[in-house]
Formats: C-alpha cells, sequence, structure tokens
C-alpha cells in the first residue's frame, strides 16, 4: 500500500512539474487567499476547476485557513459533471463537502437574490473553450450581472483559452438573436481568457447595461500564460469541461461542426469516438465527399474519408441511431492560426449541396431554423447561403466584425 501511495504521490509531483502555466486558483492559494480573506465564498465550478495536481478547487477553496465556502453554484454538466448535456442541473448538497449547491442549469442561469445572500463574494473557476455557443462564459456572465444587483463581489480564477488568445472569427450577435448561447455581442470566436471576456464585459457596460451598474470585479490571472498559446504548450493537466470536449483538441473542433450540428441533420462525430470532427450521413459517398472536400484547398484544413456506426443512439438526429452506418470525412486541422475554423462547416455544405442538388438540406428540419440562428447571432448567415449555397456569399458578412473586436477587445488583454 505505501508503494502504491508513493507512486500516486510522485505522479502527482511529475504532473504539477509538467506545467508551464500557473491557473489563477494556484496564484490564488500561493498568495495566501489574500482577497478572500474573511469573507463568505460562494463558488462557481465544475470539474474543469482544478490545479495542476488535479485539487479540486472546491476542496482548495474548502480548505482555505482564512475564508469559508458557503455556497456552491453548478453550471449545464452541475459542479461535479453528473450532468448530462441539456439536463436540468438541481438544488444539493455536495456530499464531500457538506455545503449547499444551487444550480444554474434548472429554472434559472442566473443566481437569485436567495441564492447570493449567505456570501460576500462568488468566485469563478471554469475551464472554458472560447466559443460563443459554448454556455460557460454566459454563466460568467450572469453571474457577474447578480453580483452587480446585489452588491456582491465577483473573482475570476483565470484559466487559458485553449484556442489560444488570437483566434477571432464570426459576427456579432444581433438584436433579435441573443440567447444562452449567443449571450453578448462577441464574435462566435472572440479570442479571450475568461478573465479577459470578464474585463471586456464589465469594462465596455454591457453588464451594467444588464444590472444597471457595472460589477465589483478581480481577475486573478495566469502566470506563464501567452497568447500564442494553444492548451498542450501549457502542461496543464485537460480535465473534459463537458463529455464531448475529452481533450483540449476537441475545443479546436467544436466550432468547425458546431454550427450545423444544430440543424440534426448530420453526424458531427457526436455518438462516435470523435466528437465535432465527423461531417456524415448515410447518403453521403465518402470518398467523393473527401475528394471534392480537399480540392477547395482550405487553408489549414484536410480530410479524409470515414465510413462509422455511432456507438450509441442519438434519436434527435436524423442519421446518427444506434448501428445505421454513416459515410462522410473526418476534419484533420493541419495549421491552426491558417484555419478559418467556423466557416468550415459551411464548405462541407456547399460542397453537399454540388454533389447531392435534390437533397433539401435546410428543408428536412425547418423547426431548426430558430436555433441554427441564434447560434450564428444572425438570420443573416441562414438566409444569405441558402440562396445559392455558396460560402462567397456569407464570407463578408461573417468576418465583418472580427477585427474591430480584435482591436477594441485589445485594451482588456492581461497577457502578451
Amino acid at each position: 500500500m505505501k508503494k502504491i501511495f508513493a507512486i500516486i504521490v510522485m505522479g502527482a509531483v511529475a504532473l504539477a512539474a509538467s506545467a508551464v502555466v500557473k491557473p489563477g486558483v494556484e496564484v490564488l492559494r500561493d498568495g495566501g487567499f489574500k482577497v478572500l480573506e474573511g469573507k463568505r465564498v460562494g463558488l462557481v465550478t465544475n470539474p474543469s476547476g482544478i490545479d495542476n495536481n488535479l485539487k479540486s478547487t472546491v476542496d482548495i477553496i474548502n480548505e482555505a485557513p482564512n475564508c469559508k465556502l458557503v455556497a456552491l453554484y453548478g453550471p449545464e454538466h452541475g459542479v461535479r459533471g453528473n450532468a448530462h448535456a441539456g439536463d436540468a442541473v438541481t438544488d444539493a448538497v455536495d456530499p464531500k463537502t457538506g455545503v449547499k449547491t444551487y444550480s444554474l442549469y434548472g429554472k434559472t442561469h442566473k443566481p437569485t437574490p436567495e441564492m447570493l445572500k449567505d456570501i460576500d463574494v462568488l468566485v469563478y473557476d471554469i475551464q472554458d473553450i472560447g466559443c460563443r455557443s459554448y454556455t460557460f462564459y454566459a454563466t460568467m456572465g450572469v453571474c457577474m450581472e447578480a453580483c452587480a444587483e446585489q452588491g456582491k463581489k465577483f473573482v475570476v480564477l483565470d484559466r487559458p483559452n485553449p484556442l489560444g488568445g488570437n483566434k477571432v472569427e464570426g459576427n456579432l450577435v444581433e438584436e433579435g438573436y441573443f440567447s444562452f448561447v449567443s449571450k453578448y455581442a462577441i464574435p462566435y470566436l472572440y479570442g479571450l481568457t475568461p478573465g479577459e471576456l470578464a474585463q471586456y464585459l464589465n469594462g465596455e457596460g454591457i453588464i451594467s447595461a444588464k444590472a444597471g451598474k457595472k460589477c465589483d470585479l478581480t481577475v486573478i490571472p495566469m502566470e506563464g500564460w501567452t497568447r500564442d498559446m494553444k492548451f498542450r504548450a501549457t502542461g496543464m493537466p485537460w480535465v473534459l469541461p463537458s463529455p464531448q470536449i475529452p481533450n483540449p483538441e476537441s475545443a479546436w473542433f467544436y466550432p468547425v461542426s458546431g454550427v450545423i450540428g444544430e440543424l440534426y441533420i448530420f453526424n458531427t462525430g457526436i455518438g462516435y469516438t470523435l466528437p465535432f470532427e465527423l461531417f456524415a450521413a448515410s447518403w453521403i459517398d465518402a470518398d467523393k465527399l473527401a475528394e471534392r472536400m480537399n480540392a477547395l484547398n482550405l487553408p489549414g484544413i484536410k480530410f479524409r474519408p470515414i465510413n462509422v456506426k455511432p456507438f450509441y443512439d442519438l434519436s434527435w438526429v436524423v442519421d446518427a441511431e444506434k448501428g445505421k452506418e454513416v459515410h462522410g470525412v473526418q476534419t484533420y486541422i493541419t495549421d491552426f492560426d491558417a484555419a478559418n475554423l467556423t466557416l468550415t462547416q459551411f464548405y462541407f455544405l456547399q460542397v453537399v449541396h454540388e454533389l447531392y442538388p435534390n437533397v433539401t438540406l435546410f428543408d428536412q428540419n425547418p423547426k431548426r431554423f430558430a436555433m441554427f440562428d441564434k447560434v450564428c447571432g444572425t438570420n443573416q448567415i441562414r438566409e444569405r447561403f441558402i440562396k445559392r449555397y455558396k460560402v462567397e456569399d456569407i464570407v463578408d458578412y461573417f468576418n465583418k466584425d472580427a477585427e474591430a473586436f480584435k482591436i477594441k477587445s485589445s485594451k482588456y488583454y492581461i497577457y502578451k
């Protein structure tokens, strides 16, 4: 037993030693929890909130000698990650700490006054993936709004953007298309860490526009992170923030196919071992599709033909029932910085329309238009595209806000 324990300890030391980036939670702890000193603390987190030895931020703050953890708040998937995507999270008591846990993914996404009444400061520590339709940044934003309204301090324990800090893609969300998958007027890929995004939302008056005043915000920065770093370069351990983001590169592929996944027509790798890496359907010829996709010579993107049977049932996707073979392409990102990740799926739609002009792609599930448009942040992408199924008809609109956002958001950069 002693030998096994020694191996575990040595493994933890080796894990920490491999990291070149120190997350905000470690900076907080190494600084003696000064920003939380004497405070009653609430914590918004999930299993991805860890230090470089895989210790949960829940336990780190609960053991802090100079503050008291009094409440936990669970976003989508819950504090301990025991809820499936889209499932409501219920109020409970954390079995390890005995701390009351409130749901932010059930009756409300935003903490109510009752949820915040016993705390002095609300801390946020979740690994995000830098994409607007991934809901954790929205959870952070509404928590900031609630803290501003209730006069509570808000602290972000910063973490890397796994896409790095330079990739910005997509238009801003437009009036009429705000939702929890497009909560604020930011591009689809926004090139900011959670701490930087919090400073942007606060500094640009977005939080005060919702709450009536700014949030009392503190960001605990990382140490060692630079904007050109993808997650692997940090040496930090990856804990999947949600079930379909099993590794850091899954965050790269999420914007590659996540938008058309809302149409419920194609298999994008959900239900198989390659989430968000596939474009497939039962009626597609994989070899022809791969040939035509590669003929586009998209910068930084390659494709190979693939024929698979999804492992589990996704009855809400037309061609993803268990045991039914689908055919298509697997996407490879060969040059991340050169690739336009989000537009890749629209090139796929363009080629599929050329190969199968009689397949009415957008008419199969018209009830899904509303969610598709919300993820896009506008109806203009869909309406312009379906006229001819040509990416050239949406490129200018899709790109129109990205450079201006990079310039505007750069004043909130914490890292070079």
